[in-house]
C-alpha cells in the first residue's frame, strides 16, 4: 500500500463529492434531519423517549447513509470502466479502497460532528460520558457503514443489486442491535445473531456513553468496530473485481 496513491485517490473522490451537491446533502444533512425528524415525533411522550432511542439512533443513521452511498459509488466506478483504468497505473487495490476509506472517512467525520451537535446541542441528549468519545464512536459507527458498503460493493453486478444488499446486511443489524427490543431481551439465539453483529457494539458504545461514564467498556465496543471495518476493507481488497462483467 503506497500513501501517496493512497491519498491521491482519496483526494480525487472528494473532489467528485464536492461537485456532486445531491450526494453531499444526503451525506451530511440526511442522517440529522432524521435524527431531528425522530426527536419531534417523541416530543409528546416525554424528553427521555429520546433519551432511550437517540443513542441508537447516532448508530443507525450515519452507518445507513455511508453504507449505501459508498456500495454504489465504488461499483459506479467499476461499471465505468474508472476503476480498470485506475488499477491499470501503480496502484494496488488496497491503495484504491484505503483512498476511498480515507475520502469518505473524513465525510463520516464530518456527518458525525453534525449529528452528535444536533443530538446534545439542540435536541438535549443526555450525555454522561465524554462527548469527544461519543463523536468517536459515531465516526467509527460511520466508517463501518463504509467498509462494509465497500465490501460489498465487489459481489454487486449493478447499482441496484448494491441496494439490493440492504436487506440482507443492513436490516437485520438494525433489528437486533438494541433499537427496538433490549438485547438482554432477545432470545437466546437472537441474541447469539446479536453478538456477531458490529452494529450492536456501537450502539452498545453510545448507550453506555449517554447512561453511564463506562469509558472502558466504551473502548472494547469501539475496538470491536475498528477492527470490523478494517477486516471489511482487507477483505474487499481480496474480493474486489476490475469491471463488471
Amino acid at each position: 500500500m503506497n500513501p501517496r496513491v493512497t491519498l491521491a485517490v482519496a483526494v480525487r473522490v472528494l473532489t467528485q463529492l464536492r461537485r456532486d451537491r445531491r450526494t453531499m446533502a444526503m451525506l451530511l444533512v440526511l442522517p440529522c434531519l432524521l435524527i431531528a425528524l425522530l426527536w419531534w415525533m417523541f416530543e409528546e411522550t416525554g424528553p427521555t423517549t429520546f433519551d432511550q432511542v437517540g443513542p441508537a439512533l447516532l448508530a443507525i443513521f450515519p452507518f445507513t447513509v455511508m453504507f449505501l452511498v459508498t456500495s454504489v459509488t465504488t461499483l459506479r466506478e467499476r461499471s465505468s470502466g474508472t476503476l480498470e483504468r485506475l488499477l491499470a497505473m501503480p496502484m494496488g487495490k488496497l491503495d484504491f479502497l484505503g483512498g476511498y476509506a480515507l475520502a469518505f472517512g473524513v465525510v463520516a467525520a464530518v456527518q458525525s460532528v453534525l449529528a452528535v451537535a444536533l443530538s446534545v446541542g439542540l435536541l438535549g441528549l443526555e450525555v454522561q460520558g465524554p462527548v469527544w468519545l461519543l463523536t468517536a464512536v459515531a465516526v467509527a459507527d460511520a466508517l463501518l457503514g463504509t467498509a462494509l458498503g465497500l465490501l460489498v460493493s465487489a459481489f454487486a453486478g449493478s447499482e441496484f443489486q448494491a441496494v439490493q444488499f440492504m436487506p440482507a446486511v443492513v436490516i437485520p443489524q438494525i433489528l437486533l442491535c438494541g433499537l427496538f427490543v433490549p438485547r438482554g431481551d432477545l432470545p437466546s439465539v437472537l441474541g447469539a445473531i446479536s453478538d456477531l453483529l458490529p452494529l450492536s457494539y456501537a450502539t452498545d458504545a453510545m448507550t453506555h456513553l449517554t447512561r453511564s461514564a463506562a469509558v472502558g467498556e466504551v473502548l472494547r465496543d469501539l475496538g470491536v468496530v475498528l477492527v470490523v471495518a478494517a477486516a471489511g476493507l482487507a477483505l474487499g481488497a481480496v474480493t474486489l473485481r476490475r469491471r463488471t462483467p
